[in-house]
């Protein structure tokens, strides 16, 4: 089994929900997977490694509310302290609100010690039956190179254009994650996103992904005016609009994630009532 350090076994799937580029809607994406997954039982914590900090918009936390790891990251070894409730079975831990200096000493301690990041992590990482989605900045970055050891699975989001289609050979060299293969139990998988059909080079672009990477793609989310409607309320799509082609979309996506790590439905249920509060 992995390890997140010397006889801790870990008892949670860890999903790294990262991108080449931005602006793909990787965020939005890790918000209504964790909806999804929460909504079948399961405990689901969603965390934030973008220094925007944008990913607690999601979960209903104010915009005022500037409460995350990273500023306490630098003084405390656990950082479990900072996760916030955000309803049934739900929980985020945002990154915060932080000065440029304790963003900057935050990725040194990622860069130069290689257990930073696990003992942070470290009472999270080993909570039974609770399933990790973490969010990420794009393109290589010392959370995403410094956390691939401990993942079961990279999900990569793409957009159904040119300049996604151009990055592919990045990511199958294995760039964003610092040049070398995923040592974790599923590898890469792909979704894309915005999928419009209605566009013929989106059309086109989706088509060829779905051939290339046949079993990996995971799902294609088509483009819906709904997703950012719920955005703005600060709503999973699953909860704005149940009936639409996102939302569907969305939980197929979720299903199959269940399928590769063997996700039992309810399999969080089991475990919801060992703790009270927070964790």
């Amino acid at each position: 089994s992995v390890t997140t350090a010397p006889g801790e076994n870990r008892f949670m799937p860890l999903v790294c929900i990262c991108s080449p580029k931005g602006g793909v809607g990787k965020t939005t994406v890790t918000a209504n997977l964790a909806y999804a997954l929460a909504r079948a039982g399961n405990k689901v914590l969603a965390i934030d490694f973008d220094v925007q900090n944008a990913l607690r918009l999601h979960f209903g936390v104010p915009l005022s509310d500037g409460r995350g790891y990273v500023a306490r990251a630098n003084e405390s070894a656990d950082w479990s302290q900072s996760v916030l409730t955000a309803g049934s079975n739900m929980f985020v831990l945002p990154y915060g609100e932080v000065t440029e200096e304790q963003r900057l000493i935050f990725e040194h301690n990622l860069t130069s010690d290689s257990n930073f990041l696990a003992r942070g992590l470290s009472s999270l990482l080993n909570y039974p039956g609770l399933i990790i989605l973490a969010d990420f900045p794009p393109g290589p970055n010392p959370a995403l190179k410094a956390i691939s050891p401990l993942a079961d699975l990279h999900l990569v989001t793409l957009l159904a254009d040119t300049a996604s289609l151009s990055l592919l050979p990045h990511i199958e060299n294995h760039r964003l994650t610092g040049g070398a293969p995923p040592d974790n139990k599923a590898g890469y998988y792909f979704l894309v996103n915005q999928s419009d059909n209605r566009r013929h080079i989106s059309r086109d672009v989706t088509a060829f992904l779905q051939q290339r990477l046949g079993d990996r793609l995971l799902g294609v989310i088509n483009r819906d005016e709904s997703v950012p409607e719920a955005n703005a309320s600060q709503q999973s799509i699953l909860d704005f609009s149940a009936t639409s082609a996102a939302a569907f979309d969305i939980e197929l996506v979720s299903k199959r994630i269940a399928g590769i790590l063997g996700i039992q439905v309810g399999d969080g249920a089991v475990h919801a009532n060992l703790r009270t509060s927070s964790f």
